[in-house]
């Protein structure tokens, strides 16, 4: 009898079958927190400020409560992919597009 899957670990992509790893993964990261699969299909959260006609990123000791949450579930979901993307799947996803790109391809 085959084993069951891991309801606290990510699904590990071998590189085969991208379209099934995809739905289970969705899944996964909607089960942990659905704000997780929120920052995915947004895209990370900088916290920003106004310097004159300019956006520009604030320092970390200016993030409020609020920004300093958001910029934790862009670490979650980041870690959540990383854990589940071997070191062989890594060069085609750069590291900063990786959630953004997983949850629009």
């Amino acid at each position: 009898m085959e084993e069951g899957q891991s309801i606290s670990k990510p699904p590990f992509f071998n590189g085969a079958n991208y379209p099934y790893w995809k739905n289970r993964m969705m899944l996964f990261i909607q089960s942990t927190d659905y704000l997780i699969w929120d920052m995915v299909l947004d895209g990370p959260f900088t916290p920003l400020k106004r310097e004159g006609d300019t956006l520009v990123p604030k320092q970390r000791h200016e993030w409020n409560d609020e920004e300093t949450r958001r910029v934790q579930m862009n670490a979650k979901a980041m870690h959540i992919l990383f854990c589940a993307l071997g070191p062989d799947s890594m060069p085609r996803c750069p590291h900063a597009q990786v959630p953004r790109k997983f949850g629009t391809s």
